[in-house]
């Protein structure tokens, strides 16, 4: 966009209006003055309609005055100056635009991903980092990078429902947007809201979608046509098309395919697991991005081949990013282990009585249909994993059985279930994860016999008298480690399958951690709670000193539990090696505080079940991840492992399981588990699983060496990432900032910690007071991830906003606490007459192309030394800004020597203006030169300068003499 107005209307320029001095902004429209008041927030942005002719509302030019003899005082005091007005800009010079107006400073590494977005006309992007390491922040960088170029005027993050909430909190307190939640129970009040025919998909510019909610016929269509320009998937291995039969997967591929089909749509894709070891679902995602990379054999594809897919896809583990452009990210050490226990002589009776039971059961029969006995099957292990997870758990699908529960006797419906249950029995739809209830009720036929009957009440009997932690060792050894942990400063959370199990453990461990901890805080959460709900209890959790957690899979995926737990139980054994890590990541994440983390699996020694899924699958990807770093995915339907179970377990009433006895210290417990059980089927199923699982381990290896980040060189934007910290300010300048300003200016009491600062309130002004929590001491910390119990401030925090604008008001305005504008001293720093200027400098650049003007700001430090002009040698910025933070007063000069040095220097200014311009210019080019070689690694824009906005608005002048 050429520029719009007279030249006094100039975008950058300086007007006086309504009492302020404002900077004029851009503007599309040449009868729109787009003002911002100086110094102020992007929530002061002003428009006004000039064609109206508003006599109070003539904008006239603003003139910034020079620092006078009335504006000396301590040099010390400068730097909080310099600081106050680059801490308070939301349009640093830098490249990324985005940067300054978030409130947290991302690591280096996780600029990868926007990176790559800039380098994109269209962008499509797949980002598949570990667990932990930040892919939420990832996106949202991105989303607010495009929001700031105008590439973008809305967005959408479509989600599992009960991460709904959590991104909302996410976009709020990161990006300062308020985004809708947009299903079931919402969907109504937000129409209530909108005048007119227009949906909330159209009308609401940031929204968070449930993706059960939108993937049905009746929505999809509407939300297709109307979604935002920027669509975000969360968790989208849960996207994949499926292999089996999955009609609820199947709905979730189809809205995003055609989704990805749209023209110019921009899309990205967030999971830690992109392949779920089946390379048809893995390669449907991949064709998201794009059509041709459906296709694409990655074991055998051409080096321009996996060029052009690492364009769009990056894929990190931890050992990748620990240490990147020289900053460390802090991530626990995991501490892995296994605790066995041996079944009570009481249970281990009952078990040979309801194993015996289970294989009458599914004894073979000619008269019975394949899937007659398939479904027999599965509900002959469904029982036996209910009751080697609890009493209670085994007493719930008891009794459902009991009650002659019917839900379908189609058994052709049923083997698609089965299908679709392969992987995790009985997905629940609403919330996507591993269901939390008996899984094989809803394909069960009322086909009992009165002594199968008779049988299962039984059962039921003695699971009640079975049903504590005396008869219950597995409940029993769950005490002893989490006592053990509680009493080391651990907080822990148990994960268990069903909700029965989750109530059972809750209830028990209450009885006997109470005792010997009163003030302990043990809370059940599963998919019975609402979301809300869940979140609450949660977060209250987190102010208790004691606490344990007890859950079901319902929080495995995607929620975030670092922030007040500290290790993982796994009560009942995932069959999915993928579970177990989503469920480890919970805690074991970047923020985590903890430097170490416990991660326990829990097994029964003598429980044949346990054997197979430990010894075929956890311990061999758990081998793996510590030897590589790398978490495998599961390269084998559950299913090879539930037919092997069945048929070598329950379909030969003869065969005998022999079992030994091990050491109550399963993690001392090196004896293989298949010891256990004496048949030959599960010798061949793990040699086929870890042939699988090895081979698994070698491509993942082979694609991360491909598609960590290697289409991202670090130096390529090392030095766009130091400008933008030395622009706008890093956290170190925000502490800097707030400790001295409270200390030196303001008087108010703020001393440093172990973990960060007490800041006493008493003497705050009432207009930050009221932007902190209440309190007479306040624990503050000024990084990323934040210690318990303190509150934290980042540059765009509303107390450090107000703060700055607060002596950036006092300074110009020259009243008390204030910092000094002009400083004479002298000092041992130098050896000839130095002067510094501390400039503000604002720049219009265009991007030719895109017809689109910014205006950038940033401070400039600048000298010169030796007496006059004629024989000046100038200072540049580091030099300047060293020497500001280093020099000190070493001998008194009267306020009358002062003002004569300040005055006698303020008349040489206009000899320098020349030399003013030239820096300007100087200054603008190197802002070019900068935008230029950022967009030569991305999106080949050309920039320009329009125009340096002169003069620069001359903050301080600072002379030091020698002693």
């Amino acid at each position: 966009m050429s520029a719009v107005f007279q030249p006094h209307f100039q975008p950058g320029k300086l007007v006086s209006l309504r009492g302020r001095d404002w900077i004029v902004l851009p503007s599309d429209d040449k009868d729109l003055l787009i003002v911002k008041p100086l110094g102020g927030s992007d929530d002061e942005m002003t428009g006004i309609y000039l064609p109206l002719a508003i006599a109070s509302d003539q904008p006239s030019n603003a003139n910034f005055p020079p620092p006078s003899p009335s504006d000396l005082g301590d040099i010390a005091t400068a730097r909080l100056l310099y600081d106050s007005a680059r801490l308070a800009f939301r349009n640093g010079a830098g490249p990324f635009r985005c940067l300054a107006k978030l409130s947290f400073r991302p690591r280096s590494y996780q600029m990868v991903p926007l990176i790559m977005a800039l380098r994109q006309e269209t962008v499509r992007l797949l980002v598949a980092d570990d667990v932990g390491v930040g892919k939420t922040i990832e996106a949202l960088l991105v989303v607010k990078e495009l929001l700031e170029r105008r590439k973008i005027k809305r967005f959408a993050v479509v989600c599992l429902p009960h991460l709904c909430e959590q991104w909302q909190t996410e976009i709020r307190d990161k990006l300062d947007i308020e985004a809708v939640i947009i299903r079931s129970n919402t969907q109504a009040r937000l129409d209530r809201q909108i005048q007119g025919d227009t949906s909330v998909y159209d009308y609401y510019p940031y929204q968070v979608i449930s993706i059960d909610f939108i993937k049905s016929d009746a929505r999809c269509d509407v939300f297709i046509e109307q979604c935002p320009e920027l669509v975000i998937v969360d968790e989208a291995h849960t996207c994949a098309r499926p292999t089996g039969a999955s009609n609820s997967q199947q709905q979730r591929y189809h809205l995003l395919n055609r989704i990805a089909q749209k023209p110019n749509q921009q899309l990205i894709m967030l999971t830690a697991t992109p392949h779920s070891g089946k390379p048809e679902e893995f390669q449907s995602l991949l064709g998201l991005i794009a059509p041709e990379f459906e296709t694409l054999d990655l074991p055998n594809s051409s080096q321009h081949q996996r060029r052009e897919l690492a364009r769009c896809f990056v894929q990190r583990k931890r050992a990748d990013v620990e240490k990147w452009l020289g900053e460390d990210t802090p991530f626990p050490e995991r501490e892995a282990f296994e605790w066995s226990y041996d079944l009570s002589p009481d249970y281990a009776a009952f078990f040979d009585e309801i194993l015996d039971f289970a294989r009458k059961l599914v004894a073979p029969s000619q008269a019975a249909k394949e899937q007659h006995q398939r479904v027999q099957y599965w509900t002959a292990l469904a029982l036996l994993r209910g009751v080697m997870s609890s009493p209670a758990a085994g007493i719930q699908m008891l009794n459902t059985r009991l009650s002659g529960l019917t839900i379908t006797e189609d058994y052709e419906a049923a083997s698609e279930i089965i299908a679709e249950s392969s992987d995790n029995p009985v997905r629940d739809t609403e919330f996507g994860f591993e269901g939390d209830s008996a899984p094989t009720q809803i394909i069960e036929r009322n086909a009992w016999t009165n002594q199968q009957r008779q049988q299962l009440r039984y059962f039921a009997g003695k699971l009640t008298e079975l049903s504590n932690i005396n008869s219950d060792q597995k409940l029993a050894a769950t005490g002893l480690i989490i006592e053990d942990w509680v009493n080391s400063g651990f907080n822990p959370v148990i994960f268990c399958r069903y909700i029965a199990t989750a109530n059972y453990i809750g209830e028990q461990l209450a009885l006997h951690l109470k005792k010997k901890f009163p003030k302990l805080d043990l809370q059940i959460i599963t998919s019975e709670l609402p979301d809300e709900l869940r979140k609450q209890r949660i977060e209250e959790m987190g102010k208790s000193g004691l606490r344990v957690l007890i859950a079901t899979d319902c929080l495995s995926e995607g929620i975030n539990l670092q922030d007040s737990f500290t290790g993982i139980l796994h009560y009942d054994l995932p069959w999915n090696p993928n579970r177990l890590e989503q469920r480890e990541g919970r805690v074991d994440r970047y923020g985590q505080l903890a430097p170490t983390v416990k991660a326990c699996l829990l097994y029964g020694s003598d429980n044949p079940i346990d054997g197979i899924v430990l010894d075929v699958l956890l311990r061999k990807v758990r081998e793996i991840k510590r030897a590589t770093g790398i978490n495998v995915p599961f390269p084998e339907d559950s299913q090879s492992i539930i037919d092997t179970i069945t048929q070598a377990l329950l379909l030969n009433p003869d065969r005998k399981i022999v079992t030994r006895k091990t050491s109550a210290q399963g993690n001392q417990h090196q004896q293989t588990l298949f010891d256990f059980c004496e048949f030959d089927e599960a010798e061949t199923a793990k040699a086929n699983i870890t042939r699988k699982v090895d081979e698994a381990a070698e491509r993942e290896k082979a694609s991360r060496s491909i598609f960590a980040q290697n289409a991202i060189k670090a130096h390529e934007i090392e030095a766009d990432l130091r400008e933008v910290d030395e622009a706008i300010g890093d956290p170190k300048a925000v502490e800097s900032f707030v400790t001295s300003t409270m200390n030196q200016l303001l008087g108010v009491q703020m001393t440093a910690t172990k973990q960060g600062f007490h800041l006493v309130m008493a003497n705050l002004p009432a207009s930050l007071r009221d932007l902190l929590p209440s309190g007479d001491v306040l624990n503050i910390s000024f990084q990323s991830p934040t210690p318990a119990n303190h509150h934290y401030l980042g540059r765009n925090h509303r107390f450090v906003e107000q703060l700055c604008q607060l002596i950036m008001a006092n300074t110009l305005s020259r009243v008390d606490k204030k910092a000094a504008r002009a400083a004479v001293i002298r000092t041992q720093n130098v050896q000839v007459k130095t002067t510094l200027m501390l400039f503000r400098c604002r720049n219009v650049i265009e991007q030719v192309k895109a017809n689109y003007q910014i205006v950038a700001e940033e401070m400039l430090l600048w000298g010169w030394r030796q007496g006059t002009p004629q024989q000046k040698e100038f200072i540049d910025h580091n030099a300047a800004k060293t020497l500001l933070s280093e020099a000190r007063a070493t001998s008194d000069l009267s306020p009358q020597a002062r003002a004569s040095f300040l005055e006698n220097e303020l008349k040489l200014l206009a000899l320098l203006e020349d030399d003013f311009q030239q820096v300007a210019e100087q200054q603008s080019k190197r802002l070019v030169e900068s935008h230029q070689r950022f967009s030569a690694l991305m999106d080949k824009q050309q920039f320009q300068v329009v125009y340096p906005v002169l003069p620069m608005d001359l903050l301080g002048i600072y002379i030091l003499l020698p002693e």
